[in-house]
């Protein structure tokens, strides 16, 4: 998911170097909400393994 989230910003640089605002916009805000739920799913993940007394693998 976080891959999705980086190739996604990738392409709104890309696009924004070229003046595609729309195209811009549009994949900014989908890289904005993939990258915040990939951070969610982080949180949760990271707070079972803390409460099934595992260290997360970092």
């Amino acid at each position: 998911m976080l891959r999705a989230a980086i190739w996604l910003f990738v392409i709104a640089l890309i696009a924004g170097v070229l003046g595609f605002g729309g195209l811009a916009a549009a994949s900014a805000g989908i890289a904005k909400i993939i990258f915040y739920i990939f951070l969610i799913l982080a949180v949760i993940s990271i707070l079972f393994h803390l409460v099934g007394g595992r260290s997360p693998r970092i």
